[in-house]
């Protein structure tokens, strides 16, 4: 429940975050779509060894930027993202490897704080906010000797992951980042932006009876995105 006290609290305070303060007003609704490439782990407790693990996503975006607030332009942005997660375990003890790949839809909600150029040139911005995913499928790749033996070498004996398919497929958390958008006068906008996705919920159940008290995910995501205004403020 305390992990959940954060998200509840992002999910609150959101709107004050997008529109705080009277400005001047703006009505631009841009759309678009977006490529991603992320690098996954699992916080396991107890702990499991992990490199990143590398996967790929891809989704569509939608971006409305209602006030200007001093130099500050503030939108909300909502996305519907397809994203492959999962963990690569760093296995020392003998030849074996464990990849594990879950493939998730997202839907972050985020308040979008820009600094820069409106149209025609470059605006820096800040992004954060709630997201929720689900879990549409999942996949597992071994290699080496796996064996009793080899498993039996693991630290703290530690093997209940390997076949134990995602318990709790809908997952919550919070994700923000900082990204460059790159606008032409006609409405065309080219981002780039790195974002942090922190997991609150975990894929395994975690009550004391269960193997493990903490499984969250946990991103590093780069994206590189396209979207054009569909909806412009007039005299700008």
């Amino acid at each position: 429940m305390r992990r959940l006290i954060p998200f509840i609290i992002i999910c609150v305070l959101f709107p004050t975050l997008v529109k705080g303060q009277v400005g001047e007003a703006r009505n631009d609704l841009a759309i678009g779509f977006n490529g991603d490439f992320a690098l996954n782990k699992i916080s396991f407790n107890p702990t499991i060894k992990q490199n990143f693990h590398q996967g790929l996503g891809f989704g569509f975006s939608a971006r409305y930027v209602c006030e200007k607030y001093f130099s500050c332009l503030c939108a909300l942005q909502a996305e519907v993202n397809y994203m492959q997660l999962g963990w690569d375990e760093l296995i020392e003890t003998s030849t074996d490897t464990y990849n594990r790949t879950m493939d998730y839809v997202q839907v972050p909600l985020l308040a979008n704080l820009g600094f820069g150029k409106e149209r025609g040139g470059v605006k820096g911005f800040l992004v954060i906010g709630p997201q929720i995913g689900f879990c549409i499928g999942e996949r597992e790749k071994r290699g080496g000797e796996w064996s009793d033996h080899t498993l039996y070498l693991r630290p703290n004996h530690i093997v209940e992951q390997y076949d134990m398919p995602v318990e709790k497929k809908f997952e919550y958390g919070l994700t923000g980042g900082l990204g460059m958008d790159v606008s032409t006068r006609s409405g065309h906008h080219f981002i780039l932006e790195g974002r942090y996705y922190y997991g609150l919920s975990d894929i395994y159940h975690n009550s004391k009876r269960d193997t493990f008290g903490r499984s969250a995910n946990g991103a590093i995501i780069a994206k590189l995105s396209y979207m054009f205004d569909i909806i412009k403020t007039k005299g700008i």
